[in-house]
């Protein structure tokens, strides 16, 4: 007995993404589907290599098949092709690039720029092609962070080559200017400088490019939300009152801006002893999850304040490099998994409003 096209359609159709909420033949998962006598081969192809339902989508999808009648062979494939946003505008600043992930925070110190770095290095061990752009020109800390202590070169007079790094191309404000060099410029001056290293720089084409804002809501986060068009923002803050306060109003900003907030990471979370082990809560208990919820927005992660992050960003080597098997190294994999299910479900909602809007 053959197998007929439309039972495997049907089968598959009862097969759900949750992190889309849409079946996989409807979201357009469904590839290479061949069909010959009772054996089967297709392929499913996900909307990230970091999708965190992957596993379960394919046991669900294998359990959907085998009950087709007349299937005698099943080969199952699971590739990923990452989706960018609807093109629009600022999409020509960076054409290769798919995704943009800006991360922010509402004040300085908590650890905004060890999430960026370890979220980029995350989504690439996933198996996407992912750049780092360190937009924090008074105080960039990329380059110590990357151990990178080279220049960019450029090879048509034109544009600069993006460093290379732990699997990530990288681009900072501190390659190109002396390491003790004091950057004392105006507002003016700092935004047409970063929207040279984000047009000027040949990215070449990436499923995430990570854009390390500066903190706080003044001229370059504006700017750069303004005219490069984003996927959407991770808000990084610390347990404290003081910080989650901060976070609001960055939050705020994203709002006004039309950026969708991917969610929190509550980063320092608590300090663990690498002696013994037991965890202290420094910065206070839970207020990531709370500021969450006030804003109605997605809790991301809880990161660990530990001494191998730290000693891994001052030795160039972060924790998802230096020690991929620990549990913080863990967590960023979590994260970078969340960050792109939910970049998945913005695309698919930006996508669903041009198709009404074009119908309309």
């Amino acid at each position: 007995m053959s197998v007929q096209e439309t039972d495997i359609l049907a089968a598959l159709s009862t097969v759900m993404d949750p992190d889309l909420n849409q079946d996989v033949v409807k979201a357009g998962m469904v590839k290479n589907l061949r069909i010959e006598g009772g054996r089967v081969s297709v392929t499913i192809e996900l909307t990230t290599p970091a999708c965190p339902m992957k596993e379960k989508i394919k046991t669900d999808a294998e359990a959907a098949l085998r009950s087709v009648r007349g299937l005698s062979e099943l080969t199952l494939d699971m590739t990923a092709r990452t989706r960018g946003a609807p093109r629009g505008s600022g999409a020509s600043l960076l054409p290769g690039v798919k995704n943009v992930v800006l991360v922010g925070a509402g004040k300085g110190g908590v650890g905004k720029s060890t999430v960026a770095l370890n979220l980029a290095c995350a989504l690439a061990k996933h198996g996407a092609q992912v750049g780092l752009l360190d937009a924090d020109f008074y105080g960039p800390s990329i380059p110590v962070m990357t151990g990178l202590k080279r220049r960019p070169v450029s090879r048509d007079e034109k544009t600069l080559e993006p460093l290379e790094a732990h699997g990530l191309k990288v681009m900072s404000i501190g390659f190109l200017v002396e390491a003790d060099q004091a950057l004392i410029w105006r507002g003016p001056m700092v935004q047409g400088a970063l929207m040279q290293l984000v047009r000027d720089v040949n990215w070449g084409e990436l499923d995430y490019l990570v854009l390390d804002l500066p903190p706080g809501t003044g001229d370059v986060p504006l700017t750069v939300a303004q005219q490069v068009r984003s996927s959407g923002a991770v808000l990084v803050t610390t347990p404290q009152d003081v910080a989650l306060a901060d976070v609001v109003r960055a939050k705020q900003m994203f709002d006004k801006l039309s950026i969708p907030v991917l969610g929190i990471v509550e980063n320092m979370n608590q300090f663990l002893c690498p002696h013994c082990g037991k965890g202290t809560h420094i910065f206070d208990v839970g207020g990531g999850r709370r500021a969450a919820e006030l804003m109605d927005v997605t809790f991301l992660a809880e990161v660990p304040l530990d001494l191998k992050i730290r000693q891994g960003g001052d030795r160039g080597i972060p924790v998802m490099v230096g020690h991929p098997e620990s549990d913080e190294a863990k967590a960023f994999m979590a994260l970078a998994g969340r960050v792109a299910a939910r970049i998945s479900q913005e695309n698919v909602l930006r996508q669903a409003t041009v198709v009404k809007v074009s119908a309309s």
